[in-house]
């Protein structure tokens, strides 16, 4: 008896993995890096808490805010799309037929295999088939605002959490290098999940966002040294 062969794959990931991993990283790096600044300036631990809070509330709504309207302007697009697409299948629908006959024959397919599979899939579902394989548009891809900007926002949180934890626990006088320490921690695992779940490397995935947030933390940090000592 053969066992079934089952295969998975990662696209269906491509909506909220882009968001999440955005918002969390930008969640890490940029509270991180305004903790470490603010604390290499020489302020209270009172102060570092509260800009790193105030950090976290601005770029959570911020990321949420910013993903709603890109992600919506690309679903706006996608629906400007179809539309002239039904009106194009109300008016010629012969003409559709063959613009999609024509597309599968480029793709390998003989002339007279390719207009009967186009035949068959608009008798279906032809705006379904038009969207596919014309316009490129699919459910698995579609652009989803909401969940782009909660999972953006939340992962922006979740991210954020992680310096202004270390910020808190840390001793006063050891608040920028507990902070860099566990960010970077943080980063790499961080780069290595989105990595798996992306099937690429996961070493190659750390090493990148480690890379970026080690140097956003080190200008920060020059900026507060800078400035703190001049005042």
């Amino acid at each position: 008896m053969r066992s079934h062969h089952v295969e998975t794959h990662r696209a269906h990931r491509i909506g909220w993995l882009r968001a999440s991993v955005l918002g969390a990283n930008d969640g890490v790096v940029s509270v991180a890096s305004l903790v470490v600044g603010v604390a290499a300036s020489g302020a209270a631990a009172q102060t570092v808490l509260l800009t790193g809070m105030a950090g976290l509330v601005a770029g959570a709504m911020s990321m949420a805010a910013g993903e709603y309207v890109s992600v919506q302007s690309q679903r706006d697009t996608e629906e400007a799309d179809l539309r002239q697409e039904r009106a194009e299948l109300a008016a010629d629908p012969v003409h559709e037929q063959a613009e999609l006959a024509a597309i599968y024959a480029s793709r390998g397919l003989d002339k007279a295999l390719a207009m009967q599979v186009a035949q068959q899939l608009m008798a279906r579902d032809p705006i379904a088939a038009h969207a596919r394989d014309e316009l490129g548009i699919t459910d698995t891809l579609r652009a989803r605002p909401l969940q782009a900007a909660l999972a953006s926002a939340a992962a922006f949180s979740a991210g954020a959490v992680c310096p202004i934890a270390a910020a808190v626990l840390a001793p006063a006088a050891s608040v920028s290098i507990s902070v860099t320490v566990v960010t970077l921690l943080v980063l790499a695992a961080l780069g290595a999940t989105a990595a798996y779940a992306g099937g690429a490397n996961l070493w190659r995935g750390a090493l990148r966002v480690v890379m970026w947030g080690a140097l956003a933390m080190a200008a920060t940090a020059a900026v507060g040294r800078l400035f703190g000592a001049s005042l």
